[in-house]
């Protein structure tokens, strides 16, 4: 269950975002994160769904398996839409059972607010899908650089958002290992009191706190083991290169912009 999980994790292919410079990604990334704010009706909404959709195909990412990851959120997007619905009393009021009053601005705002979330964690997942650890890293750190010049451990910030990536997926594989583990000794996880639950969580908890500490004590004997050493003077096996397509795809972004600001209400 827990291997289906999209966030942190990379799935090689030939596509053309995976052929990208991490930093055009990076970049477009955080663009797209801030101009999502902007749509506030069905045309921007619309002009963002045609978006993420033509990321998703250019990723070249099976569409069963983005899905797929999405189940576990899908609950989360429906709270969401469900607060939206039960707590906006603005605009007429489409439903009335005397104990629920559903208003138009709460279905609205309900929708679109969901659809946000959606496209946000779609277009973002495709960062960790389609660029590896690695390249995050390298990415990171020749972006943020000019930092250094104020003395900010650019380089350590950068590996350690990499290294909590990588071990997303990694701590997904194990929560799914220690959860059947503790099924086949007769915990049961879906059912029961919600105390119940809580308490079936425990067993689940403490042995995954230990498997993470023990992996980050490994990591981090096996970097000084290696000699590892960052910051000044480390040379790099692979150098970034900022190509035509990478100046194409920030374009695009901008061009997104643009239009949702044009077609905002």
């Amino acid at each position: 269950m827990m291997d289906k999980m999209i966030f942190g994790r990379y799935i090689p292919a030939d596509s053309l975002l995976h052929k990208l410079d991490p930093r055009s990604k990076l970049c477009a990334i955080l663009f797209f994160i801030g101009i999502i704010f902007i749509a506030n009706n069905a045309v921007t909404y619309g002009i963002l769904a045609i978006f993420t959709f033509l990321a998703l195909y250019a990723s070249n990412i099976p569409m069963k398996f983005l899905f797929n990851g999405l189940k576990f959120i899908i609950y989360l997007i429906i709270f969401t839409f469900l607060l939206h619905i039960l707590f906006t009393r603005e605009g007429d009021v489409l439903v009335n059972l005397g104990w629920l009053k559903i208003y138009e601005r709460g279905l609205t705002q309900g929708i679109f607010i969901s659809l946000r979330f959606l496209f946000l964690i779609l277009v973002t997942s495709l960062l960790t899908l389609t660029t590896t650890p690695i390249e995050i890293t390298d990415g990171m750190e020749s972006l943020m650089r000019p930092l250094k010049k104020i003395r900010f451990p650019v380089h350590e910030l950068a590996l350690m958002m990499s290294i909590a990536l990588r071990f997303i997926p990694t701590l997904m594989d194990e929560t799914d290992k220690i959860m059947k583990a503790q099924m086949a000794r007769g915990v049961d996880f879906s059912q029961g009191s919600l105390k119940k639950r809580a308490q079936a969580i425990v067993p689940l908890l403490i042995p995954l706190f230990i498997s993470s500490f023990k992996r980050a004590e490994e990591l981090a004997v096996a970097m000084e083991a290696r000699g590892y050493r960052g910051g000044e003077g480390r040379t790099k096996y692979r150098q970034l290169k900022w190509k035509k397509m990478d100046t194409f795809v920030l374009l695009l972004v901008i061009f997104l912009g643009g239009l949702l600001f044009v077609f905002r209400a």
